[in-house]
């Protein structure tokens, strides 16, 4: 699965849940069982079974903690993307500004939750990033974006590969990527439809060679692009 791909939607979202807390993942399991558009089809202890869970149920959205004794959910990640189809891979953490969420971001993951998500939000989470669209408000990407650049201070608008590469329109679409708006948002503020954004993220990501919306946010932050608020 690519990140322009999404679950189909004549049936439930698949998910594989991997937490070394056995409660935490008793309760994860519950919540989203709970919803009739989610089948839990997977479950996992450790960093070390993602990949054999990935083959074997070939879910639509990874909820993986990120950090475990053995094999942490970075390093997991890692082996995750790697394969020839990849589920969309949420992280779980305790922290908001967990310093291994920014890198597991950077390696493809599709955003983050708190553990202590209210289920609503849980669900509709792995829901909405099933369908392949963002899953982090305004407020959390900018706030990530922030300490993204304050981890890894850099020149004022550097040379970003692949931009000169965009369309005028595609790079608008880009700085809203960046300011965290949705693709609703996206379509409302630039007059255009929904279905109009996603194909330009669509060739954003290929001309930039990322592979979430997290990534192409930061290139956005990295390249100066902002837009009014």
């Amino acid at each position: 699965m690519t990140a322009s791909d999404s679950a189909p939607a004549d049936r439930p979202t698949r998910v594989v849940l991997i937490d070394d807390d056995s409660l935490v993942r008793a309760g994860l399991s519950m919540i989203l069982g709970s919803a009739p558009t989610i089948d839990v089809v997977g479950e996992g202890a450790d960093g070390a079974d993602a990949v054999d869970l990935v083959n074997r149920h070939y879910p639509d959205v990874l909820l993986m903690d990120v950090r475990m004794p053995k094999v942490d959910g970075l390093t997991a990640l890692r082996s995750v993307k790697a394969l020839p189809k990849s589920p969309r891979v949420i992280m779980l953490t305790t922290f908001d500004l967990d310093e291994y969420v920014f890198a597991a971001l950077e390696a493809g993951a599709a955003g983050f939750l708190l553990k202590d998500t209210p289920p609503r939000d849980l669900i509709s989470a792995v829901e909405v990033v099933a369908r392949g669209d963002a899953m982090l408000s305004p407020a959390v990407t900018r706030r990530m974006l922030e300490h993204f650049t304050h981890a890894n201070p850099a020149q004022a608008a550097p040379e970003v590969p692949g931009l000169d590469k965009l369309t005028q329109r595609e790079t608008e679409v880009l700085a809203n990527v960046g300011a965290g708006f949705s693709n609703a948002q996206i379509g409302q503020r630039l007059f255009m439809s929904e279905a109009t954004v996603k194909a330009h993220i669509s060739k954003i990501f290929a001309k930039l060679e990322c592979t979430n919306r997290v990534q192409i946010a930061i290139v956005a932050h990295e390249a100066g692009l902002t837009v009014d608020l």
